[in-house]
């Protein structure tokens, strides 16, 4: 009898509580003004730093401008045509869809592997987390110029193949077309693999134990547990460094005007849509059509 009235009463409870929540509708003018009063800080600074710039960004591209003054010489679609009918700003999206899918396939993996693998108990763990840490952590100047000197045609590369007597794999790295491609995403995930290792890490802290001890007592192995349970679980924190990934993939510029150049790397097929824009923009003189391909790399899928 205790228990049957008890439980009316906890519902009349949660009735009573849930009448007691505020839609939006219902929110008196003070927690408006509170909730405008917190959240306009970060509106202006978005609509400053970020819908600002692209719409001047798309109005300067309409004008032949050399980056100073009130722009006049207004071209109309001019600067939007040349960007969609050159062939090279078509092989600088195609060289960006390789960088974001290629990092993607190499980072990913290869970083999940050393993060499983680092989960485990092992002497030295900490220091090598350390050492898979601090690529990232170095410059992008000091990496690039390192490896500009590593990869150039007396560098130390080649140097070292011809004294293992593998001197006919000697190659021209950075100017060849049929290398450098491969030598920019092997830079990358050396680069930024140790990023994706510290962020999996981190997600693999907020799995529950107690799964894994679950599955220990039901006989599972290691890595029966890891493709079971760890990396389901860690779809959230994986989609996340994909996200990141993909940005800084579309926005990758200083590895490749280090490493190539403002004129090799097209040539190479390393160039990005970044350095096109820096090239026939800036040093161009021509900072209205620097202005059209900024917009138009930002629209583009790439």
């Amino acid at each position: 009898m205790t228990a049957a009235t008890s439980a009316p009463a906890g519902g009349a409870t949660a009735v009573r509580r849930s009448k007691k929540r505020k839609s939006p509708s219902s929110l008196s003018w003070r927690d408006r003004v509170e909730i405008t009063a917190l959240s306009a800080p970060a509106v202006i600074m978005f609509l400053t730093f970020v819908i600002l710039p692209v719409i001047m960004a798309a109005y300067y591209g309409f004008f032949k401008w050399k980056g100073f003054g009130v722009p006049t010489n207004f071209v109309g679609f001019e600067n939007y045509r040349t960007i969609l009918t050159d062939p090279e700003f078509h092989n600088v999206l195609r060289h960006n869809a390789i960088v974001v899918f290629g990092s993607l396939a190499l980072q990913g993996p290869f970083a999940l592997l050393l993060a499983l693998l680092l989960n485990k108990k092992m002497r030295g763990q900490s220091v090598i987390r350390v050492l898979i840490f601090i690529p990232y952590v170095i410059s992008e100047v000091i990496a690039g110029t390192a490896w500009g000197l590593i990869l150039q045609t007396d560098g130390a590369m080649n140097g070292l193949l011809r004294k293992l007597g593998l001197g006919a794999l000697a190659n021209d790295w950075i100017s060849d077309p049929k290398t450098a491609l491969t030598i920019l995403l092997f830079i990358l995930t050396w680069k930024y693999a140790g990023f994706a290792v510290i962020i999996f890490l981190a997600g693999m802290q907020g799995i529950p134990e107690e799964l894994t001890e679950a599955a220990k007592v039901d006989g599972a192995s290691y890595w029966q547990i890891q493709r079971k349970i760890t990396i389901p679980l860690l779809g959230p924190t994986m989609r996340m460094w994909g996200f990141l990934s993909i940005i800084g993939s579309l926005q990758l510029f200083d590895l490749v005007y280090i490493i190539w150049g403002q004129y090799i790397s097209s040539t190479a097929g390393t160039s990005t849509m970044a350095t096109y824009m820096v090239v026939n923009g800036r040093m161009s003189g021509n900072y209205g059509y620097g202005n059209a391909v900024a917009w138009c790399s930002s629209s583009s899928p790439w």
